[in-house]
């Protein structure tokens, strides 16, 4: 039987939610899938979205916790860390890209290229090429880390729209082309309500006059990662050029108030 990757995988919720699986999950659902591809005249299976309890209740299940970043850990059942080629001496923000980001470059690229092809400003594209790279670092409350490590070397606006894409994310803007996604659903539960800092700052910047910057980072993010997609960092090169303050001494080496984020990256195994 011929499988529609990309349905499935947006079934069960998006890339995300299948990863959190154990792969004996994994093999269920697929098989439950194509069950139902089998008969497609019986009624579609109504979507169940685990509750917020029920998602805390799975905190004591695993041997990590969720909001930790990619790069020092590995979710797969029995799998191990692998070792990371060195930095060079003054790393650039490429050289973050290709030897620290790969387990969201696709994503944020995918979703670079998205807002390209949609006409939207340098400084959207380069927010939605930056905008979940400090995940490999840390997940929790990752749109203010996020601004706050690429602060010192992006425009104001893409600052603005990686800090304030986390907030908008949680709230439907049907006009701007954004709907609520069910990874979501999957990811906190199906009656989770926003923390009260990210109630208070959707309502600083839902009337803010840079609204649409954050705003379009979630309209051009993807929810469901686009599977068979693979897109270069070389058609960004440029607007990263024209817009990026590399540091000359290396990023993490630079003596910013951020360089310690860059360093956690760039040294993730080392003890202290």
């Amino acid at each position: 039987m011929k499988i529609d990757r990309r349905h499935f995988i947006v079934s069960l919720g998006g890339a995300a939610a299948i990863k959190a699986m154990s792969s004996e999950a994994k093999a269920e659902a697929l098989e439950s899938y194509m069950i139902e591809q089998l008969n497609p005249s019986a009624p579609a299976p109504q979507k169940k979205f685990p509750t917020a309890a029920e998602l805390d209740d799975q905190i004591e299940t695993r041997s990590y916790r969720r909001g930790v970043g990619s790069l020092f850990l590995t979710t797969q059942n029995g799998g191990k860390v692998k070792k990371l080629p060195p930095m060079p001496a003054k790393p650039t923000l490429v050289d973050f890209f290709q030897l620290r980001f790969p387990s969201i470059s696709n994503h944020v690229l995918q979703s670079a290229n998205l807002a390209m092809k949609h006409g939207m400003s340098e400084e959207v594209i380069l927010a939605c090429l930056l905008h979940d790279t400090v995940q490999v670092l840390i997940k929790t409350d990752h749109g203010y880390w996020g601004a706050q490590m690429y602060g010192p070397y992006v425009p104001e606006k893409t600052a603005f729209a990686i800090h304030y894409h986390q907030a908008l994310r949680f709230y439907e803007d049907k006009e701007a082309g954004y709907e609520y996604p069910d990874l979501y659903r999957n990811m906190f539960g199906e009656d989770y309500v926003p923390l009260p800092h990210i109630q208070a700052d959707y309502k600083m910047v839902k009337n803010h006059k840079w609204y649409m910057e954050p705003r379009m980072v979630t309209v051009n993010d993807l929810y469901a990662f686009e599977p068979g997609v693979v897109v270069k960092l070389d058609p960004f090169i440029d607007i990263i050029n024209r817009n990026f303050k590399q540091p000359k001494e290396g990023l993490g080496n630079d003596n910013s108030p951020v360089a310690h984020m860059w360093r956690a990256m760039a040294m993730p195994d080392n003890p202290l």
